[in-house]
């Protein structure tokens, strides 16, 4: 003869009391929650998605909702960086010289198209051909205001200097003409245009910033390999 735990299935031993049930949600209880998850996740990732347009380069979406960002993300969450820094670039500056010898002016050369030419289809670019150059120009460019003018002391007449000797070593000295008693350089802006469904339109022509004439001795070519 069995006794009743074994009749039971021994779900429950003779003499024990019987454990807690499960606690049941009502149907109200279970809408007031699942709602407020729904807003909570809801809230938060509006709050991830304007962090991120707000921290984001400008562009058409963040132009357009700008105002409302801001109110989003101010004053409480207030930073003082940006994503993908520093922004893409919207220019192409060319860095291009020419020189004065006894034969009279030369032509304009572009040092950045030589530089690129050496860059492309190259799988392992040296660092002259990818930076040099355009630091030399930003170096000169930070130190310098809009009509040329120094605005860092010696630090613009050393920008004047690194910039005049890394075009000399670009172009070497001329076979032809005489030694090189001036230099001048010019950078050209090319505007970089937008892609069609950002509304947006660039001026295609290229603006061009023309250094003063720089004289030249053989003491500039010192140390130039």
């Amino acid at each position: 003869m069995t006794g009743t735990g074994e009749r039971d299935g021994g779900a429950q031993p003779a003499g024990e009391p019987p454990g807690p049930s499960p606690r049941r949600w009502s149907l109200p209880a279970v809408l007031v929650l699942s709602g407020a998850g729904v807003a909570l996740v809801t809230s938060t990732l509006v709050l991830l998605a304007g962090l991120f347009l707000q921290s984001a380069p400008p562009g058409p979406v963040t132009q357009r909702y700008q105002t409302k960002l801001n109110g989003l993300v101010y004053p409480e969450f207030e930073q003082n960086w940006k994503l993908f820094a520093p922004d893409p670039l919207q220019f192409n500056i060319a860095v291009q010289v020419r020189v004065r010898t006894a034969g009279g002016d030369g032509g304009w050369i572009d040092l950045t198209a030589r530089d690129i030419a050496a860059i492309r289809h190259n799988p392992m670019p040296s660092h002259v051909d990818q930076n040099l150059l355009r630091r030399a120009w930003d170096f000169y460019d930070s130190t310098h205001d809009a009509q040329q003018q120094p605005t860092a002391g010696l630090r613009s007449e050393l920008a004047e200097q690194y910039l005049k000797r890394v075009a000399l070593q670009r172009l070497g000295r001329p076979a032809e003409g005489g030694p090189v008693t001036a230099l001048q350089v010019r950078s050209a802006t090319d505007p970089v245009q937008p892609p069609a469904w950002a509304g947006q339109h660039q001026s295609g022509q290229v603006q061009y910033t023309e250094l003063p004439w720089w004289p030249v001795s053989d003491t500039d070519y010192q140390g130039l390999a």
